[in-house]
């Protein structure tokens, strides 16, 4: 870069300065004078603050920008997370009985000579282990509450696969110090107006503390409002609620006993009309309900919210967060890009979220022209972005559309004119042959092949290989490795500490 380039980066928040600080880390801020990054967080706004989970690629992510792991759990009240446990979302609880399933963030068992998921599908149905048991050892450890990993072992590193649970608005402060370190510039003022050029793009920003801004490139992190891409700019917002019919959430918080449980995975509990989550953190549970207002009400919902939390509950202090859900096909408008909830969002603590962002500020950083005009890559990051968000739609509707559960909220969701096109397409050929990694290009997904075989068998979902039973002919092998499997499980669960007190070490700095 010959001339300096400014980035400015409206909102803070963990968008905000999750962006600001990977940004300074790619592009070596601190070592380029002609690069200017600047931060301007309004202090009269507070953070959305619900995604309190992750996936693993926030380990490398966090490595990425120096922080320590052992500081980052101890400075976010984090826990470490191995998947997620779906409650009655296949069926509603009866007779005592409730239908649960797993899906653990290791891959399946893998084996150079025999894929392991067809001989599962031949197995007799009424006797065969769930699908994440019979195909990973996680399925037994968070089960266990054992942790992924023993202390001692190197940071972000772990026999299993596993991401973290945290407190958003601490994590935002410990990306904003780092991002601070490498380089970037913190402003707190409010943006007043925001005025554009005669070709459209943003001219400048005036704040009511700090004056006039103005930049090469504009980042807008101002979340649900969309102050630049939305408001200044117009992109169009396209909804999603025909295929995702989740529009409020009501979130609390309360304190985990000091002899209560601490899981290593989020609990999804579906009820009538939505599903509530359940995430432990260190020291407190978050809970909240997710549900769609065409099918309940405002009162109904945090009725269920109060008998899941149980006794103590009637005067519980309920956050009320209504959203669209939904994405803007234009996140890269001229000399502004959206990144997080002003680009879009889909469902309350969804990970994916923060995937997102990882992967726009990743492109963004390669992506960034040296010189000329700042739109030059809009088109592909869009296009990207767009194929992005459309495939999380699809992975999320999957959830819902199994369900055999028959409240209309549920039913809705299995008509075929709310299951997306490309989902529906795949749903017919995976009736006859497993998820495979050729029907998800890796460059748009942010799930595996081996995602979408963990919530369509733990949902039920039936493939059927019966006509080609007599082309699986390593039976015997397949059973070797099954019961494999189950040893390893057995011996990872008699070895690794249990979850709470891997936690409780790492924050007395042992």
């Amino acid at each position: 870069m010959t001339n300096k380039r400014r980035i400015l980066i409206v909102g803070g928040g963990t968008a905000g300065w999750l962006t600001a600080a990977c940004l300074a880390k790619a592009l070596r801020l601190a070592e380029r004078s002609q690069l200017e990054v600047t931060v301007l967080e309004s202090p009269d706004i507070s953070s959305v603050g619900v995604g309190e989970g992750t996936f693993p690629t926030i380990r490398s992510t966090l490595q990425f920008l120096g922080i320590d792991e052992a500081r980052f759990i101890r400075e976010t009240a984090a826990t470490m997370k191995q998947g997620i446990r779906f409650a009655d979302w296949a069926r509603v609880p009866a007779g005592g009985a409730r239908h649960e399933f797993f899906h653990p963030f290791e891959a399946p068992y893998y084996a150079e000579d025999i894929n392991l998921v067809p001989y599962w599908l031949l197995q007799d149905e009424a006797t065969r282990p769930p699908f994440a048991q019979a195909m990973t050892i996680q399925h037994r450890v968070a089960e266990a509450q054992r942790a992924p990993k023993r202390a001692g072992e190197a940071p972000y590193a772990a026999p299993l696969n596993y991401a973290y649970h945290f407190d958003a608005v601490k994590l935002a402060r410990l990306l904003a110090e780092r991002a601070c370190e490498l380089g970037v510039r913190h402003v707190q003022a409010t943006v007043t107006h925001v005025a554009l050029d005669a070709a459209g793009a943003i001219a400048h920003l005036d704040t009511d503390r700090r004056g006039r801004f103005e930049s090469d490139l504009y980042i807008d992190c101002s979340g649900f409002r969309a102050e630049l891409i939305g408001r200044a700019l117009g992109s169009p917002f396209r909804s999603v609620r025909g295929q995702l019919f989740g529009d409020r959430a009501l979130a609390c918080k309360i304190p985990l006993g000091t002899g209560a449980v601490m899981e290593s995975a989020t609990i999804a509990t579906a009820h009538e009309a939505g599903w509530l989550w359940e995430i432990g953190l260190n020291g407190a549970r978050g809970v909240g309900c997710v549900y769609s207002s065409d099918h309940l009400s405002d009162d109904r919902a945090a009725d269920i919210l109060r008998t899941y939390c149980g006794a103590g509950s009637e005067d519980l202090a309920m956050r009320s967060i209504p959203f669209a859900p939904g994405y803007r096909e234009q996140q890269w408008v001229k000399n502004c890009v959206a990144v997080g909830l002003s680009a879009g969002f889909l469902e309350p603590l969804e990970a994916t979220g923060l995937v997102l962002i990882e992967a726009a500020v990743g492109m963004i950083a390669e992506m960034l022209p040296h010189s000329g005009p700042m739109h030059a890559p809009a088109r592909r990051f869009n296009e990207l972005m767009t194929a992005r968000f459309e495939n999380i739609i699809n992975f999320l509707k999957l959830h819902y559309c199994l369900s055999q559960r028959e409240e209309p909220f549920w039913r809705d969701n299995a008509a075929p004119s709310s299951i997306p096109d490309r989902l529906a397409g795949l749903l017919e050929e995976w009736q006859l042959r497993p998820p495979g990694r050729f029907d998800l290009p890796l460059d748009t997904e942010t799930f595996a092949f081996f995602n979408y075989q963990y919530i369509l068998y733990g949902m039920g979902f039936r493939t059927d290989l019966s006509a080609g039973r007599d082309d699986f002919t390593q039976v015997e092998e397949a059973d070797k490795l099954f019961a494999k499997i189950q040893r390893f499980a057995d011996r990872a669960v008699a070895d690794l500490p249990s979850h709470r007190a891997l936690i409780q070490q790492i924050n007395a700095g042992r």
